[in-house]
């Protein structure tokens, strides 16, 4: 019995050993053209291909259990579009997408078809490069200047463009201003950087903790330090008092930028009224409109502050004066375009051996070359 078995159980191996080849043809599906395919469907009879069809659908309902979403080409959703044109029952014959997916994609190709039509047969002339980098030259020079106004200063050097084309190169950043209440405040800073000075103040403990105030007033064209000062009680008096100091000889600018804060009163604005200085006060808890100073007190505090042990006001009234005479004379500046604030006056050296001089005790360096 076990012979018959295993002589039958080799037969069988043999069979689809030999016959596997059919096997596959037969299973393998048909891969002709789409052409193909609808030139054969048209010899064969309805119900062959009602009968094909339902098998072909409830082919595609066990694939769609599997993918949910399939990959689909540019030329697979065009064959759907065409072929959904030929039968009005295409969306009962939509398996794997939905009617609402296939709309969408003739709204695309609707919108791609007239783009293609109303595209303009010839190519429209592009300015040059030296064009555009006068536009922006012109709208950085004259802050006023809108896009037509920019438009007739180029024609007068025979450059024809368009305000919209104009429009397209104006930096987003300055946009041409429509009214004069519409200047910004770094506009107004931008402006009048050579009338306007800066001052505020900054806190200090001193070795024992004892609180001190250092006051500072800086230009800002230039980022010159004004003037400092130390106390460790400061008033509405002091502060005028400083402000006196400050402008000597007529020396003072159209604006002075301050806070609001309680130390700016009355007789700091009758100093500043007396001296003809108009006082801007910042917006409440708005520190970025005051931010020069503010840039400067932060470079005190990391540069200077932070690495010493203060020991009384005149301590700290000699370190700050050491620090803004650095700052004024030697340290180059980013803001400025990394020059000096207040730059020697005559042209130093070229050549010669580079010498080092400490400041604030070898805390930072001063490099010249020797005379």
């Amino acid at each position: 019995m076990s012979n018959i078995l295993h002589r039958l159980r080799s037969r069988i191996l043999n069979a689809v050993r030999h016959g596997g080849e059919p096997v596959k043809q037969m299973l393998k599906p048909d891969t002709v053209s789409l052409l193909a395919g609808a030139a054969k469907d048209a010899v064969r009879s309805k119900a062959q291909l009602i009968a094909e069809n339902a098998l072909l659908r409830h082919q595609l309902i066990i694939l769609q259990r599997q993918v949910k979403h399939p990959q689909l080409s540019n030329r697979d959703r065009l064959r759907l579009l065409l072929l959904a044109r030929a039968t009005p029952f295409w969306k009962q014959a939509l398996l794997i997408v939905q009617p609402d997916t296939l709309l969408r994609w003739h709204r695309q190709l609707f919108r791609l078809v007239w783009r293609r039509k109303s595209k303009p047969k010839t190519p429209q002339a592009r300015i040059t490069p030296e064009t555009i980098a006068l536009i922006k030259h012109m709208r950085t020079e004259n802050i006023t200047w809108g896009a037509e106004r920019i438009r007739g200063e180029l024609l007068k050097l025979g450059i024809k463009v368009s305000k919209r084309t104009i429009q397209r190169y104006l930096p987003p950043e300055t946009a041409p201003a429509t009214s004069p209440s519409s200047q910004n405040w770094g506009i107004f800073l931008r402006n009048h950087a050579d009338q306007i000075w800066s001052c505020d103040f900054t806190q200090v403990y001193t070795l024992f903790f004892a609180p001190l105030f250092v006051f500072v007033i800086i230009e800002l064209s230039s980022r010159r330090i004004v003037h400092t000062a130390v106390t460790s009680h400061p008033t509405d008096a002091w502060v005028a008092q400083q402000l006196r100091e400050a402008t000597p000889w007529g020396e003072h600018p159209r604006f002075l930028i301050c806070d609001n804060d309680s130390k700016y009163g009355l007789h700091f604005a009758a100093v500043a009224a007396g001296s003809g200085i108009e006082v801007i006060r910042t917006p409440v808890r708005a520190p970025n409109a005051n931010s020069h100073v503010e840039r400067f007190l932060g470079s005190l505090r990391r540069e200077c502050l932070n690495y010493m042990l203060i020991l009384n006001d005149r301590h700290l009234a000699k370190v700050v004066r050491e620090y803004a005479g650095y700052f004024n004379h030697a340290r180059p500046h980013q803001g400025i375009g990394q020059r000096i604030p207040l730059p020697p006056k005559v042209e130093p050296p070229q050549t010669g051996k580079v010498i080092a001089f400490p400041v604030l005790g070898g805390l930072h360096h001063d490099y010249r070359r020797a005379a």
